[in-house]
């Protein structure tokens, strides 16, 4: 299940089985006190009976000054619970019959044992119900989710005949013309659409099914690679050791080529961007234009540049979340950024 299903299920879980286990609670503890008060009657009834023919081998017999308002009512104490009866032809002493408090906490304490038991199997009864029900209601949502994604693999799908034909064409009339800004704008729109798609297919993919093992120096070097043939006046500086990683390459590849494109197209005429490895973490740092609000930046839409759609780093934020890593960032404006990738989980995840 994705993570957003997992998330479901487990609150329309926690939701039933909470809300049914505080009203079964709150049953079973007035039955608790019902059962008490027909335990109190009973034993009232049996010290009753025991004033006629004093045979009650369970109850303790005693004599107390006679009051009139204590006659034939029972009362608790720490150390007995007892009633009193009047006896024919005394006015001066009452007959105590009475049950020692260990053994009426003996009962009650069966009682409350037998209550438990009861507790337990309808516990165990709604837990099995708050599964079935989590179940069923995941299923519609699941099936919104998927008709969802298949919807926008289609789309994306079919935007590569348009893109392709666009990006054919910019490059027959750069033939024809040479080089122009209009058409320059058009080449960078068109890259701009095919990296959201790319993101888009990382982002829809199954993460967890699709871990391997690989070293991150390779892999950044790899990353670092093709950057440098776009951007010729940018150096990029590589301080990686060789750490093995297990995780989905090609979201990381998403998330590492993001930032590092961000770093490049925002950087200064002559900029520096270092890629360093200490301690788990991956920081990329760049000397450019810097960030004003880095608060805002992993946000839907938000952008403060006017190439790009504002996309780019919510996808990135949301594939971290999707693999296990933490980032965060640092900014300066007019000194640059500093974004921090913490591979822990994927460092504990490694396979042999």
């Amino acid at each position: 299940m994705k993570k957003v299903e997992i998330e479901s299920f487990v609150k329309s879980f926690l939701i039933f089985f909470i809300s049914q286990t505080l009203l079964s609670s709150a049953l079973f503890f007035m039955e608790y006190k019902k059962e008490v008060k027909v335990l109190d009657e009973t034993l009232f009834s049996e010290m009753r009976i025991c004033s006629f023919d004093l045979v009650c081998p369970k109850y303790e017999i005693d004599f107390a000054p006679l009051d009139s308002e204590k006659l034939y009512k029972l009362y608790k104490s720490q150390q007995r619970l007892s009633t009193y009866f009047s006896i024919p032809g005394s006015n001066e002493n009452a007959l105590e019959i009475y049950l020692p408090q260990e053994k009426y906490q003996a009962q009650l304490e069966r009682l409350m044992s037998e209550v438990i038991v009861n507790f337990f199997f309808v516990m165990l009864l709604f837990l099995v119900l708050s599964i079935l029900f989590a179940i069923y209601t995941l299923s519609p949502l699941k099936n919104a989710l998927h008709l969802t994604e298949e919807f926008i693999k289609d789309i994306l799908h079919d935007f590569n005949t348009p893109l392709s034909t666009m990006r054919l064409n910019a490059s027959m009339l750069k033939e024809e013309i040479g080089e122009n800004k209009k058409l320059l704008r058009i080449e960078n729109s068109v890259q701009n659409i095919l990296n959201l798609q790319s993101n888009l297919k990382s982002y829809l993919s199954n993460h967890e099914a699709q871990k391997r093992q690989f070293y991150l120096d390779t892999f950044i070097e790899e990353r670092v690679a093709l950057l440098e043939s776009s951007y010729k006046n940018i150096e990029f500086v590589v301080n990686v050791p060789k750490v093995s990683l297990y995780a989905n390459s090609e979201a990381l590849q998403r998330v590492v080529d993001n930032i590092l494109s961000n770093a490049a197209k925002y950087s200064k005429s002559r900029a520096l961007v270092e890629i360093l490895y200490d301690k788990s973490s991956l920081e990329i740092r760049d000397n450019g234009k810097g960030i004003k609000n880095p608060e805002r930046v992993f946000e839907r839409f938000y952008k403060e540049q006017d190439r790009g759609i504002g996309i780019g780093l919510h996808i990135v934020k949301k594939l971290c979340s999707e693999l296990g890593i933490k980032i965060s960032l640092k900014s300066k404006v007019g000194e640059g950024t500093s974004f921090f990738l913490d591979l822990k989980l994927l460092l504990e995840e490694k396979r042999s």
